[in-house]
């Protein structure tokens, strides 16, 4: 990874570092053979749902919304939660899509929190994790996801084209997640038409609200647009979508909203009509 064009490791001692280490030992560790894993997913009866697609469709903005359990740096959020009832919550206020996080370690989520969601609604859902090998990208397809993020500040510019491609190749959506211009540019470099500006920080893991419209303008019109991070209240969504964002990703402030169904629904409000 170190000398690659493009990539930036992120500092050490910094909470995604240390997800990163754990995750790519894991990666190591994996004697799977990829090319059996790959003809069992193109195999397999899962067909994946359009998840770009149902974000470019959506009037306004679309609603992302998350099966977060906890973060790294908040804690529990919703441990005790129900994917399938919180999926079907989500759906009945408008979502366009799910967002599932199956990183357990850190954020108490789990491949079974996927399915179950997946399963309760017609919403394509996205595998929220840290890809770092081609085995991540399959997997995800191989446990009923519709999309797989690949998060910029985490891959090398062979690693990113490599696992967009074979992303594509097995059909599922890739959310290229981004911090800044640069890492945009790596994103459209590899042909990303689905690409995510991260609000927080990966060193602080504060949240910047003027990030993603500071960062709006490299992205172009044709790629679909995702704010992450830092969306708090529906009043924060008429900036960002006039800024070009077509959706937004939210989790904490679902979670613990104590009605799911109706703060998607203020959500969606916030940019129709």
């Amino acid at each position: 990874m170190d000398g690659e064009i493009g990539y930036t490791r992120p500092m050490a001692a910094t909470y995604l570092d240390k997800i990163l280490v754990a995750h790519r030992e894991a990666a190591a560790a994996d004697g799977r053979s990829l090319d059996a894993l790959i003809d069992e997913a193109m195999a397999g009866e899962h067909e994946p749902r359009g998840f770009r697609v149902a974000l470019a469709a959506a009037d306004g903005m679309a609603v992302i919304s998350e099966v977060k359990r906890r973060s790294p740096s908040k804690g529990n959020l919703a441990p005790d939660l129900d994917p399938a009832e919180l999926a079907r919550a989500y759906a009945s206020g408008g979502a366009g899509a799910l967002s599932v996080l199956t990183d357990s370690e850190f954020f108490a989520g789990s491949v079974d929190d996927l399915q179950q969601a997946r399963a309760a609604v017609a919403l394509p859902v996205i595998r929220k994790d840290f890809t770092v090998s081609a085995h991540d990208v399959v997997d995800a397809r191989l446990m009923g996801a519709d999309a797989v993020l690949l998060i910029a500040a985490a891959l090398d510019d062979r690693e990113l084209r490599d696992f967009h491609d074979l992303a594509a190749e097995l059909g599922l959506d890739a959310l290229v997640e981004t911090h800044d211009e640069s890492e945009v540019e790596r994103a459209l470099t590899v042909g990303a038409s689905l690409v995510g500006v991260n609000q927080r920080d990966l060193v602080t893991f504060e949240v910047d609200q003027r990030r993603a419209i500071s960062v709006a303008a490299a992205i172009p019109d044709d790629v679909v647009a995702v704010a992450e991070s830092g969306i708090g209240a529906p009043a924060d969504l008429p900036p960002l979508f006039a800024a070009g964002y077509k959706a937004v990703l939210i989790g904490e402030t679902l979670v613990r909203s104590g009605d799911p169904a109706a703060a998607v629904a203020a959500m969606r409000a916030a940019t129709i009509g």
